[in-house]
């Protein structure tokens, strides 16, 4: 078992591995001692088994619904007034960056409290709002 070959490298090393309780689990070869690490191993491999199982299959449940189960939270599912405004603002003609700046004068700020970025304002849009960025200074075909 993994525990096995882990207390055996760790013997092989010099190094001492004691419990909780002081007890040294390197000391002896006492096959009593072995048996207890490993049926101890054997029910922690059997917990955690049935713990990613039982997560599994509620998220698979969640899933169903139709609710988001896994990945960070959009802007528009923590923060719905602040998109809506953003959107609004963009709409009206105004830049990522000046978006931004006009969100903080509302007092809306990201989670670290500080203003959005152009970026973070970019990632509010739905992809069909989104435009290219245009040069600001036409360039001349070669």
């Amino acid at each position: 078992m993994a525990q096995e070959l882990g207390v055996t490298l760790l013997i092989s090393r010099g190094v001492r591995l004691l419990t909780a309780s002081g007890d040294d689990l390197t000391a002896s070869d006492d096959p009593t001692r072995k048996m207890m690490r490993q049926i101890a191993g054997a029910f922690a491999e059997y917990e955690k088994a049935r713990l990613v199982s039982k997560l599994r299959h509620a998220r698979d449940r969640l899933r169903e619904t139709g609710v988001k189960v896994e990945g960070r939270k959009s802007h528009a599912e923590k923060r719905p007034e602040v998109v809506k405004e953003a959107r609004r603002l963009r709409r009206a003609g105004f830049s990522y960056d000046k978006v931004a700046e006009m969100l903080a004068g509302k007092g809306h700020l990201n989670e670290r409290g500080q203003r959005f970025n152009a970026k973070s304002v970019r990632a509010m849009m739905p992809k069909s709002e989104r435009r290219a960025r245009t040069p600001s200074v036409d360039i001349e075909p070669a």
